[in-house]
């Protein structure tokens, strides 16, 4: 057979490899999908072109799920998930490769699609929104993106403590999952029958939760977004790079989502302890204030006009390689820097709130999940092995992202090096230029255009603003958890209301 299919033009060999995987899932085939692996790694050695190079790692992807559903009794909260990470990245390599905008529309909808699903699952739910809205932008009817964002809203909304939150992501989450099976919603070929029922039963689920129409009433509102014109920019283009720290950005840019509303849910505190303000509140308000802060450091200064005053009189030397030198690219900087220290401040959050016993000088996003000695890799914590909080999983494949080298490999060009952009910003030299240049390995320096340098810092403060979602919502599940253990063991305890700062006080 292998010389059979070494004869075969690639386009051919491609097609078999394809309806070998699909008919090895339907047969839950090991035998099957091992040779498809054998095909695959043939074909991966060929000099293909970029698209049919991406359509391997598509098909790679494919296998990992059909071993993923052939394995017996997978437990579902486990926190690492082989099959599931082969996946991600074989998905993410497909997306970052030269050939994935060669693709056909509909190939590029299906490669988002499982993505998003992919993210949705490991607990990643405000990135897989993000994913299978892009899959919509390529094609608005592809049903299969419709039917998945659906799904992947109602998890989402009932991770969420805030009531009408919870019941507004769940209207959004029905119009579509209701728009997944009309008749104008486009699925390629036969058999998504299965696909369809499990829309439809979802969508009977939110019905029997919630009054639709009532709520098809409340979103049919605007609201105000500020007084000055100025603050209305602001909030349009925080609402159009889905930048609020409120879930419901993660729905589109609703005027309803243009205020950072999401804070810590209420804690329960032990009345031998005088019920005293935890303090993880104040941290939670800091770590939130230095994000918005953040946010509009990087709006002044990717959206500056003309030269500041403070910058007349500065005499700087012209190095003949287009320096960026101005306050607007400062304000770019120190964006970069408060956004990636919040990542080190969450891990310190996590360690004092959960109880970690790391030394809180040692810990780290990196760090924070693994138990603190021993080789590496060192093996998780037992209390995350299956801890069924779905946000703080998601904080965990987060970490992934930045911290692990094939992780960081698999994800896209603006996000690639973040760690190592840190690491010369704070303690070395990275230099920003008005123009391209020739790009040239890190030894001395790190030189970055500065539209590539604001797009990093963009994705980073998306990143982060999603850790901070994931944070807040994962306490809300422990919080949870804690009231019925709470309850099981009878020890008194005390919930403690606080008012709001408000805005008039920030001062």
């Amino acid at each position: 057979m292998k010389s059979e299919f070494a004869a075969l033009p690639d386009a051919d060999a491609l097609y078999r490899v394809g309806t070998l995987i699909d008919a090895t899932f339907d047969a839950r085939s090991a035998a099957g999908t091992d040779q498809a692996f054998v095909l695959l790694d043939e074909l991966g050695a060929r000099d293909l072109s970029p698209e049919n190079s991406t359509l391997v790692h598509y098909f790679r992807a494919n296998a990992w799920a059909n071993r993923e559903h052939i394995r017996a009794n997978p437990n579902l909260w486990s926190w690492e998930q082989p099959e599931c990470q082969e996946q991600i990245l074989e998905l993410r390599r497909a997306l970052g490769h030269d050939g994935f905008s060669q693709l056909p529309a509909m190939r590029r909808c299906q490669i988002l699609t499982n993505l998003g699903n992919q993210l949705s699952k490991i607990g990643r739910f405000v990135e897989a929104i993000e994913t299978l809205d892009r899959a919509l932008s390529l094609n608005g009817k592809f049903g299969m993106a419709r039917g998945n964002r659906g799904i992947a809203l109602s998890h989402y909304a009932r991770a969420l403590y805030d009531g009408g939150h919870t019941g507004y992501m769940l209207f959004s989450a029905h119009e579509t999952l209701t728009a997944a099976v009309e008749a104008e919603a486009f699925y390629e070929g036969a058999g998504y029958g299965p696909a369809h029922d499990a829309f439809r039963e979802e969508a009977r689920r939110i019905e029997s939760h919630i009054d639709v129409n009532a709520v098809r009433k409340i979103a049919a509102k605007r609201y105000k977004m500020g007084k000055s014109l100025e603050e209305r920019r602001y909030r349009k283009w925080c609402l159009r790079n889905t930048l609020f720290i409120n879930p419901l950005n993660d729905i589109g840019p609703l005027s309803i989502a243009a205020q950072d509303v999401l804070t810590l849910p209420s804690l329960t505190v032990g009345a031998a302890t005088g019920g005293t303000v935890p303090e993880v509140i104040g941290f939670f308000n800091q770590m939130k204030q230095e994000f918005v802060s953040a946010r509009y450091l990087y709006y002044e200064g990717v959206n500056a006009k003309g030269v500041h005053f403070a910058d007349h009189g500065v005499r700087l030397y012209n190095t003949l390689d287009y320096p960026a030198y101005s306050l607007a690219i400062e304000k770019v900087r120190a964006a970069f820097r408060m956004s990636y220290s919040l990542l080190d401040k969450i891990s310190f959050f996590l360690n004092h709130y959960l109880q970690l016993g790391h030394k809180p000088k040692n810990v780290s996003l990196r760090s924070v999940w693994y138990e603190p000695k021993g080789a590496d890799p060192r093996p998780l914590l037992g209390k995350f092995s299956l801890c069924q909080n779905w946000p703080l999983r998601g904080l965990f494949w987060l970490s992934k992202d930045l911290f692990e080298e094939e992780f960081k490999r698999a994800t896209e060009p603006d996000a690639e090096a973040l760690k190592e952009m840190r690491d010369y910003l704070e303690h070395k030299y990275l230099q920003i230029h008005q123009e391209m240049i020739p790009s040239v390995a890190p030894v001395f320096r790190y030189s970055l255009y500065k539209g590539d340098f604001a797009a990093r810092t963009l994705r980073l403060l998306k990143l982060v603003r999603a850790a901070m979602i994931y944070l807040s919502l994962a306490v809300w599940s422990e919080e949870r958890k804690r009231d019925r253990d709470t309850g099981r063991q009878t020890t008194l305890s005390v919930s403690l209301p606080l008012d709001v700062w408000e805005d008039d006080w920030k001062q």
